[in-house]
C-alpha cells in the first residue's frame, strides 16, 4: 500500500487520473508529450492575446527550493498565478524539510495543504522520497541528475522555430550533467539523436540517464571532438561548466572545458538554420561566445519564456488530465 494513502480523498478533481509525478523526462509517454506540447502552444496563445485561462482557481502550488533559482521560481510562480491558483514559496532555511523533520513527514503534511508540489533540490533520491509519501503531484524543478521541465521547454522552443524534433540531431557540448541526462531520455522517447561531447572525466553516466533499457546509436553518439559533435546538427546547446553544488571544482573545470566553448566555428559546421540554446544563466566567454548567444541563431530568450508555458500545461495536466 502506498504510505500516502489514508482513506481521505485528495484535492485532485473528481474524474481526474490517479496522482502522477513528474520526476524525470521518462515519466511520461511520447503520446502524453504530444498532447502537452500542443497544449502548451494553446496556453501560450491565450497568454499572448490576453485571454484568461484559469483552470486551477483555488488550487495551491507549494514550491520548495534547496537550490536557489531565478527562472524556475519566476516561471512556476507566474504560471500558477496565471492559471488562477496561488503559490507558497519555501526554502530549506525557512522550513523543516530535511532538517529536524524527515522528508517523508514533510511530504505527508505539505501534500495535505497544497495541490501541487515543485521541488528544486540536489539528490534525485530526496525528490523520490518526497513523492512516495505525497498525496498530490510532485514536479522536478531540477536535481543533480535530471532537469525535465527545461528540456520540455527546449523541445517546445525547437518546434516553434523549426517544426517536429523527430529525426533531428541535437549537439550537446559541455558537461555530462542533468541536462545531458535528460536530453538522452528525451531522444529515446521522442525519436531524435543527441551528439554528446564532453571533456574526459565529465562524460554522461548512461546508467543514470537511460537505465535500465539502454539507448541505441540511433539516438545517442559520443564525440571527443566538440566540433565533430556539432557537424550537421539542427540544434547546438550547452550549459555552464560548473553547475550549482560543484563550485569548489570551478578552476579545475575551467581548464578541463576550455576547448568546449560553443563558438562561431562550431555553429558554422552545424546546419545553416541550426538553433542555439542555453538553459541560463550563461557566462559569455566561458561555455559560449557572446557572438553565439547574442547572435541570430540564438533562441535563448524564447527558451527561457517557454519554461512558463510548458510548465503551465504540465501543471494543468497533472491536476486535471487531458482537456478538450
Amino acid at each position: 500500500m502506498n504510505p500516502a494513502s489514508s482513506g481521505i480523498p485528495s484535492t485532485i478533481p473528481k474524474g481526474a487520473p490517479p496522482v502522477r509525478h513528474y520526476l524525470q523526462f521518462s515519466d511520461l509517454t511520447a503520446d502524453e508529450y504530444s498532447y502537452l506540447l500542443e497544449r502548451a502552444a494553446f496556453i501560450k496563445a491565450k497568454f499572448k492575446t490576453f485571454t484568461r485561462h484559469q483552470p486551477l482557481v483555488d488550487r495551491t502550488l507549494a514550491m520548495i527550493f534547496e537550490k536557489a533559482s531565478t527562472r524556475t521560481r519566476v516561471s512556476f510562480e507566474a504560471g500558477m498565478y496565471q492559471l488562477g491558483g496561488s503559490v507558497v514559496h519555501l526554502t530549506t532555511g525557512d522550513s523543516q524539510l530535511g532538517r529536524s523533520e524527515p522528508i517523508e513527514d514533510s511530504a505527508r503534511v505539505i501534500s495535505r495543504m497544497a495541490d501541487l508540489v515543485m521541488i528544486r533540490t540536489y539528490e534525485q533520491t530526496k525528490l523520490e522520497r518526497f513523492a512516495e509519501y505525497s498525496r498530490v503531484p510532485v514536479i522536478n524543478g531540477l536535481t543533480n541528475e535530471f532537469h525535465p521541465c527545461q528540456i520540455l521547454a527546449d523541445i517546445f522552443t525547437f518546434i516553434e522555430h523549426r517544426g517536429p524534433i523527430q529525426g533531428k540531431t541535437v549537439a550537446w557540448v559541455g558537461d555530462g550533467n542533468n541536462m545531458a541526462n535528460t536530453w538522452l531520455q528525451a531522444a529515446k522517447l521522442l525519436d531524435f539523436k543527441v551528439n554528446v561531447s564532453t571533456p574526459s572525466g565529465y562524460e554522461v553516466n548512461e546508467k543514470v540517464a537511460v537505465s535500465p533499457a539502454g539507448i541505441s546509436a540511433d539516438h545517442y553518439e559520443s564525440y571527443s571532438d566538440p566540433k565533430a559533435a556539432c557537424a550537421g546538427a539542427d540544434l547546438v546547446t550547452t550549459d555552464v561548466w560548473t553547475s550549482m553544488g560543484y563550485e569548489a571544482e570551478n578552476e579545475v573545470r575551467k581548464q578541463a572545458f576550455a576547448a568546449w566553448r560553443v563558438s562561431t566555428d562550431m555553429m558554422a559546421v552545424a546546419k545553416p538554420d541550426a538553433l542555439f540554446m542555453h538553459c541560463l544563466p550563461a557566462h559569455r566567454g566561458e561555455e559560449v561566445d557572446a557572438d553565439v548567444i547574442d547572435g541570430p541563431q540564438s533562441v535563448v530568450w524564447d527558451e527561457a519564456e517557454n519554461r512558463m508555458h510548458v510548465q503551465k500545461a504540465l501543471m494543468e495536466y497533472l491536476m486535471m488530465g487531458r482537456q478538450k
